[in-house]
């Protein structure tokens, strides 16, 4: 019965706006918690699809770049109420999260200097980088499938290592990756599409001004909404390498802190750009930053809905996508270890870090949990 609804009925734009602004405002946890939370409500509880076309569109997500979680309210919308069902769900998806990271960082600029403000800060971070390194733990067990890839990713390590710039280290991975299947199913265009997704990958890259402006902050924004794969932690990478290491906009603290509110808010992990946004440039600045990151994933969207059922049986995409993987693992421990030498700087958050890294692997505790720990702790280790 629920298999002749999906078909024949449509779902109306407020139900859609109610079901994604209640997800957006609770779901807390990462991608894979917030997809579970979709699947359930989408699937189980409403009927609106069958499962294999959940998954379909599951696998769709994986091969365009973007939030994930994000990018899956924007298919549902959009098979459920069509083009303003792609808009409303989306957007009510997004919108719950960067009102709340908007009033965190207004309160982070006026108070974030307060100690106790700094001692909850304080605690927080050596629980993210345990955080972090449980997805990180995570996307080696899924990416690294042969031993090629275990190899693409150590290669991508070491450029890291020496400053290659992340753009070319993602796309370069998954372009061998994707040259090494066709050549060995002699097939040609795939080649030809990663090549041409590396040339505009490229371009979107270049052309950044050291000197702070919004125009420069959606461009930078807009750039990484257009091109990043993987985990919502690559992000990081992206952020660290241009807004703290060459243009000198942030500071490392200032990027822990981002990414404590990511972790303490709920919805997609991508409002870190509003965070960011509002540091750099208040109101306008977090706009910009907001809608240049989440842009590219309502036009990906749109473009590859209707080739879904393509894009899932491609082998080269596939291919293309597990390099890709491959280098952003790499760009992954990378982050990880400089945010780890900014974030543990002495024994309580060493002790802190190894405490919150043992519950999470062996008991699987969930993460805002052990974040409210790492907050009370560092109110009374540092802010008294």
């Amino acid at each position: 019965m629920v298999k002749l609804s999906q078909e024949t009925k449509k779902t109306s734009l407020l139900e859609l706006a109610l079901l994604f602004l209640r997800l957006g405002t609770t779901a807390f946890g990462g991608p894979a918690a917030h997809i579970a939370l979709m699947e359930d409500e989408v699937v189980r509880r409403r009927g609106w699809m069958t499962h294999q076309e959940f998954l379909d569109l599951l696998g769709a997500t994986n091969l365009i770049p973007g939030p994930n979680s994000t990018e899956m309210a924007i298919h549902i919308g959009h098979r459920r109420a069509g083009w303003k069902g792609l808009c409303v769900a989306g957007t009510s998806f997004i919108l719950p999260a960067v009102l709340i990271v908007t009033v965190v960082a207004w309160a982070y600029v006026r108070y974030g200097s307060l100690p106790r403000v700094t001692g909850i800060l304080y605690g927080i971070k050596p629980v993210i980088i345990a955080i972090v390194l449980q997805a990180l733990w995570s996307l080696v067990k899924t990416s690294i499938k042969t031993k090629f890839l275990a190899a693409i990713a150590v290669g991508a390590l070491i450029l890291t290592f020496f400053g290659t710039h992340e753009l070319l280290i993602l796309l370069g991975a998954g372009v061998l990756v994707g040259s090494w299947h066709l050549v060995r199913h002699s097939g040609r265009r795939g080649l030809t599409l990663s090549l041409s997704t590396t040339h505009l990958a490229i371009f979107l890259s270049s052309g950044a001004a050291s000197t702070f402006g919004l125009w420069w902050l959606f461009l930078f924004f807009l750039k990484v909404g257009a091109v990043l794969y993987g985990s919502g932690y690559v992000l990081l990478a992206f952020i660290r390498a241009d807004l703290v290491e060459r243009w000198h906009w942030l500071t490392e603290s200032q990027l822990l802190d981002a990414i404590v509110v990511g972790q303490v808010t709920p919805g997609p992990v991508f409002t870190t750009a509003t965070f960011v946004g509002y540091v750099l440039g208040g109101p306008k600045g977090a706009l910009v930053a907001t809608v240049g990151i989440f842009l590219p994933a309502f036009f990906f969207v749109a473009v590859s809905g209707p080739l879904v059922p393509r894009i899932r049986r491609s082998p080269t995409a596939g291919a293309f996508l597990d390099g890709v993987n491959a280098g952003a693992l790499a760009l992954m421990i990378v982050v990880t270890f400089q945010l780890g030498r900014a974030a543990l700087i002495d024994l309580p958050t060493i002790a802190l870090a190894l405490l919150s890294a043992i519950i999470l692997f062996c008991f699987r505790l969930n993460s805002v949990w052990l974040i409210i720990g790492g907050a009370v702790v560092g109110w009374f280790v540092y802010g008294h």
